[in-house]
């Protein structure tokens, strides 16, 4: 069985060496991949946003079965075009990807359906949002409302703050055309929880809750990142949550989506606030997160592609999923500089033993050599019994890892850890 995996970061690292587990793949290709996957795949130099040679190449190689894991090419109708092939994909189509690719709509959605999220106004002239922004409440939180790298959103303590916000995204146009319109909305205060999602537009089963650690530097502080480093489970996340969780965010948006002739089928991801009165969806993905990728899919027992295959074929119900009851943690090693400005081109070292435990995101190979070719580099992974084994063994393994002009933050795990300990 011939797999495409679309993408080229840790995450698709990890989905490519958890569908390798399954016996009938004969060959995984990662468009375009990155040096760091060549083991464990064949890297075919293709943009992941290239949907015309994407599906040239699906079609000319017989690939039984496509994963589109990145937000660009899901919002762009990769998964519609592979399928109009007749190449089976996981991932949701284009009407269904509208999810991420607009927050204007995931916000009316939720308002429509009474999914709790933060009080919100949507702006389509810079004047108007303005005027606002000069009266809201601070702490504001500003959105652009289309893609922007995970960076498209601006949280604002002052009313100038949030004026230079709506000036740089929508005169400015900071993220492109994605800040033609923006979200104006309500600061919510509260631990963070990621939750992963497999759904096939009738049957949703949440994966493993994971906390993510956004911030460049030690105990949150620097700029926000794609991503320092994760740990699962999130200790935050109690059963009763999970289950309120259930009730009143994951089943009323699978059903929203569906009455709104937007069945999606993928991986929908929600990004929770456990605020005083209740969780609230800060965000949707509609795709796995990175990193989060990074210690949910290794605690997975079950066959990844095997459930994958079950979301395609609407018979998710059919099929079990079960995690594993064990922590993993995953630190982030990035270039010293990042999420501004930064050199590549530095030589990795990585003893064979580890290699097991890393996902590679920024790396290419040149002469035989892994060289650095991204901020953040890649992610080492450590599963244990107790989160605190997970978060020694991770450092541990980090410890081996050599390339110039490399950096991790030191705490990964601490907060999870404390809320433990509290």
């Amino acid at each position: 069985m011939k797999v495409l995996v679309v993408g080229g970061g840790g995450r698709e690292h990890a989905i490519i060496k958890k569908i390798k587990e399954n016996s009938r793949v004969s060959e995984i290709f990662a468009l375009p991949g990155n040096g760091g996957m060549a083991k464990d795949a064949t890297l075919v130099d293709i943009g992941a946003t290239d949907i015309e040679k994407i599906v040239d190449f699906a079609v000319k190689n017989n690939v039984d079965y496509a994963v589109v894991a990145p937000d660009d090419p899901l919002v762009l109708g990769c998964v519609d075009a592979l399928e109009e092939k007749g190449i089976a994909c996981f991932g949701p189509r284009k009407n269904a990807a509208v999810i991420e690719g607009s927050k204007v709509f995931s916000k009316q959605l939720m308002k429509k359906y009474g999914i709790p999220t933060a009080q919100y106004e949507v702006f389509s002239d810079a004047d108007e949002a303005l005027k606002y922004a000069e009266s809201c409440p601070v702490p504001t939180v500003i959105k652009a409302d289309g893609l922007a790298l995970g960076k498209g959103v601006i949280i604002a303590t002052t009313r100038k703050q949030a004026k230079d916000a709506v000036i740089s995204i929508m005169r400015d146009k900071q993220f492109g055309k994605s800040g033609d319109k923006i979200v104006i909305e309500e600061f919510l205060t509260g631990p963070e929880v990621s939750v992963l999602s497999f759904t096939d537009g009738k049957t949703i089963v949440p994966m493993i809750s994971s906390m993510d650690h956004k911030r460049a530097g030690d105990n949150d502080t620097g700029l926000n990142t794609g991503g320092m480093g994760t740990v699962a489970p999130n200790p935050y996340y109690t059963k009763e949550i999970a289950d309120e969780c259930m009730e009143k965010i994951f089943l009323p948006t699978v059903k929203a989506m569906k009455n709104e002739g937007r069945t999606f089928k993928g991986c929908l991801y929600f990004g929770l606030m456990l605020t005083e009165n209740g969780p609230k969806v800060i965000e949707y993905n509609c795709r796995f997160g990175d990193p989060e990728t990074q210690v949910v899919l290794p605690l997975l027992e079950s066959d990844l592609l095997t459930v994958m295959m079950a979301v395609t074929d609407e018979k998710l119900s059919e099929c079990e999923v079960k995690f594993s009851q064990k922590s993993a943690c995953c630190v982030i090693l990035a270039s010293q500089g990042y999420p501004v400005k930064y050199e590549k081109g530095f030589e990795i070292t990585i003893p064979e033993e580890t290699e097991k435990s890393v996902f590679v995101a920024g790396a290419k190979l040149e002469n035989g050599k892994l060289l650095t070719n991204g901020g953040r580099v890649l992610g080492v992974t450590q599963v244990r019994d107790t989160l605190k084994e997970a978060v020694e063994a991770s450092y541990g393994e980090v410890e081996k890892i050599r390339f110039e002009n490399a950096y991790y933050r030191h705490d990964i795990g601490k907060r999870a850890l404390n809320c433990k300990e509290g």
